[in-house]
């Protein structure tokens, strides 16, 4: 049987989530985080969204046939507190790691326009799709290597997957999956968050996949765990 459903989950909020926030409120041109992306783990808040989401999968395991996760930390410590001591087939997929943003990593939206305003005017140039800081990748640079991650996936035996990964990812393996166009995506994206520790899923019929849900977080308010908004990779719109 090939791939039928797709759970698309994001990890629980990270300290560099937080960090992103508190820079972007007061206005600093960078983070102030210790880690390298790679290394960044949850905040508290995380680890409890990651448990709830624990809750979540009890009635769900059973029937998911293959778990893929991100090799950064936030995500694999997400998945590890939500599986506790249960069993499953996890692999990690290196193809599945969060955006790279070069020369703009650990900048927050006044920094880009500060620091590197040529890459503010490219990106106002060629729009958030194209566009790819120095050293870093854009979002069809992700999706070429979520295109390769889903030929392999979907050649795994078994009808259904979960994926733990970032909100980029997410947000681009839907529109894969949904064929968008560039524009559908990106007036989707406007209007959509993928939300700390929600989940996604697309189904696959006779005429293709389609979106069942997105970015659901009952399994959070149910289990009294805190929603948290957080945005993913600095939008450097001009200011």
């Amino acid at each position: 049987m090939t791939l039928q459903t797709l759970w698309l989950v994001r990890h629980g909020e990270s300290v560099g989530n937080v960090a992103a926030t508190e820079a972007d409120r007061l206005g600093r041109e960078a983070l102030e985080l210790e880690y390298r992306d790679a290394d960044t783990p949850l905040s508290t808040t995380g680890a409890e969204q990651a448990r709830a989401l624990g809750d979540w999968l009890d009635d769900r395991l059973a029937g998911i046939d293959e778990v893929w996760v991100s090799p950064y930390e936030r995500a694999q410590q997400t998945l590890a507190l939500a599986l506790g001591d249960r069993p499953a087939r996890v692999v990690i997929d290196e193809r599945l790691r969060d955006r790279e943003l070069g020369i703009l990593d650990g900048l927050t939206r006044v920094g880009v326009h500060r620091r590197h305003p040529e890459e503010a005017e490219r990106r106002r140039r060629l729009g958030k799709y194209y566009h790819r800081p120095p050293g870093g990748e854009s979002w069809a640079d992700v999706s070429l290597r979520l295109r390769s991650f889903l030929r392999d996936a979907g050649a795994t035996p078994g009808g259904t997957g979960l994926i733990v990964a970032h909100d980029a990812v997410v947000m681009l393996l839907m529109s894969l999956l949904l064929q968008l166009s560039e524009r559908d995506l990106l007036d989707f994206a406007a209007d959509h968050t993928v939300l700390n520790a929600s989940v996604t899923r697309l189904d696959r019929d006779e005429d293709g996949w389609r979106l069942a849900v997105f970015s659901d977080v009952t399994h959070l308010q149910r289990e009294g765990a805190e929603v948290t908004v957080h945005a993913g990779d600095p939008d450097v719109e001009p200011e």
